[in-house]
């Protein structure tokens, strides 16, 4: 299609409307070309592609984070290794030994025959809590059974303390960490607003800002990354050792009531041997009566008193 433009009046005559038609021919323009021309990307988009964001690498924002970052660092290694410390030491097999648990069933079968020796031979044999606990109660061989359960409470609570303290460090970390990181993120926004009330003219501020506070977060994500695990463990653990030594408490009170029978009459010297208190008759081996001249547990019978 062209356009020709047809102009009377003009003076010039015909040679003005040839330079018209002229003219018209120049700027005649193709559909195709047009639509090539719209369908075109533009050489800006590969540049405006390039200055997209990149992703967060974790490295960077490490080092952004400044000498803030070493507290929460060292914190981080005093987790990981109590974590590991605790759930290694924490196993039902260090804490009860199944062997120890065993041999205390058989001994205590029977109450009336439970030997208070044999019982301490086996905690000593089996060093643990469970068997500290139990070798505890045994020491207090003649006692009102009140005192051998108040001995067995207090060896218990004592035991428990003892496996707890690491794990208190743990709850320190999940406690310190974010407040680190948020003293961080505070010193960063002073920093950065500082810098902004003294930026020149070919700076922008709210550029200089929006990098200041970005810097500054690092911190307070580090602190969170690291007290959130130290949470979670500490509380773990905490429930772990609480049901081990009710475990052990309920271990104790059953064989408790094997030593009232020895309640006044015999008790266990330092090496864990039985011996009578002085002025105590022996306690009773059993309560079955003699039989063809012999006790039950084989000894001779005493001989029978003669009535008057």
């Amino acid at each position: 299609m062209a356009l020709v433009f047809s102009i009377t009046g003009i003076p010039g005559g015909w040679n003005s409307a040839v330079s018209a038609q002229d003219t018209a021919d120049d700027v005649i323009v193709d559909a195709a070309d047009i639509e090539s021309v719209m369908n075109e990307a533009p050489d800006d988009g590969q540049q405006l592609g390039s200055d997209q964001p990149s992703g967060i690498d974790l490295l960077s924002l490490i080092s952004r984070g400044g000498w803030f970052m070493l507290p929460i660092g060292l914190m981080s290694m005093l987790v990981v290794t109590l974590t590991i410390e605790r759930t290694l030491s924490l196993r039902t097999r260090k804490i009860i030994p199944p062997e120890l648990v065993e041999e205390l069933g058989e001994l205590v079968a029977n109450q009336d025959h439970f030997p208070p020796a044999t019982a301490y031979e086996v905690c000593q044999e089996n060093r643990s809590p469970a068997g500290r606990v139990i070798a505890s109660m045994l020491m207090r061989t003649g006692q009102p059974l009140g005192e051998i359960e108040r001995a067995a409470t207090e060896t218990i609570q004592r035991e428990a303390d003892r496996y707890a303290a690491p794990v208190r460090w743990l709850t320190l970390a999940a406690a310190a960490t974010p407040l680190m990181g948020l003293l961080g993120t505070v010193w960063g926004m002073i920093v950065a607003f500082h810098q902004s009330s003294t930026l020149t003219a070919d700076r922008s501020r709210s550029e200089q800002l929006s990098e200041g506070i970005y810097t500054a977060l690092v911190t307070t994500l580090a602190g969170l990354v690291v007290a959130i695990p130290a949470a979670i463990f500490a509380q773990y653990l905490e429930n772990r050792i609480t049901k081990l030594f009710q475990r052990i408490e309920e271990l104790a009170f059953a064989v408790a009531p094997g030593l009232v029978r020895f309640t006044g009459r015999s008790k266990l010297d330092i090496d864990g041997n039985l011996r009578p208190i002085d002025g105590a008759a022996p306690p009773p081996v059993n309560s079955l009566p003699p039989v063809d001249g012999q006790h039950a547990n084989g000894s001779p019978a005493p001989p029978p008193v003669a009535s008057n």
